[in-house]
């Protein structure tokens, strides 16, 4: 391994993902160790909404793992799916064990056409756990990051719908469920997402995020 990190770092140069310094051990992950190991965890306490029993954080969304997340999303560096939900598994241990589902928050349709995945969803397949792709999202919204809490959740009021493949409610019913996203701001995303759940028969519905602002 020593070798072909070697070989790679002389002929291809790859940069970490976060801070663009040259790689040491390039076959190992695109993010350098220091930047790994300097993603702050949250210190923030769980939170609650009016239809998230309880959500939780893997780090703060601010220094390495920011660029980490900037990376994975809008670089379309999809092999920083691992480490990101590695993160997530580990912070959110209390609610996925109990869980019967995870739910990916969903892209509108243009949105995941012009970014070519939702990255919601690639971290809810790797927390081993099923994952429903339970909703969808019917209306286009502006970015959630330049508004402030009042107008996020006008924004997003009635964007979200129950998917018509599970329209009968069949996974659902009964269920504790985990909404998964990638960022948690004020939590307006997750909270009407969650609203849409409950009324399709989930009993809890928790949310997990790699980071919360």
């Amino acid at each position: 391994m020593r070798c072909l990190d070697a070989l790679l770092a002389a002929t291809l140069a790859p940069a970490c993902a976060a801070c663009h310094a040259p790689l040491d051990s390039p076959s190992r992950g695109c993010i350098c160790a220091v930047c790994l190991g300097g993603i702050l965890p949250a210190t923030l306490a769980p939170w609650t909404s009016a239809h998230v029993s309880i959500g939780l954080a893997a780090g703060r969304y601010d220094g390495a793992l920011r660029d980490v997340i900037h990376a994975f999303k809008y670089e379309g560096r999809r092999s920083l799916g691992d480490p990101l939900a590695s993160l997530m598994r580990e912070a959110g241990r209390s609610v996925l064990e109990d869980c019967d589902c995870v739910v990916p928050v969903p892209l509108h349709p243009w949105r995941r056409l012009r970014r070519g995945f939702n990255q919601a969803r690639d971290l809810a397949e790797r927390l081993d756990r099923p994952v429903v792709n339970a909703l969808w999202r019917v209306r286009a919204t502006s970015s959630q990051m330049a508004l402030n809490a009042a107008a996020r959740h006008t924004n997003v009021r009635n964007a979200f719908v129950l998917s018509p493949l599970v329209a009968g409610g069949t996974p659902l019913h009964g269920a504790c469920v985990v909404l998964v996203d990638d960022v948690r701001t004020t939590g307006s995303t997750l909270d009407e997402c969650a609203k849409v759940l409950r009324r399709a028969g989930a009993t809890d519905v928790h949310a997990l995020t790699v980071a919360a602002a």
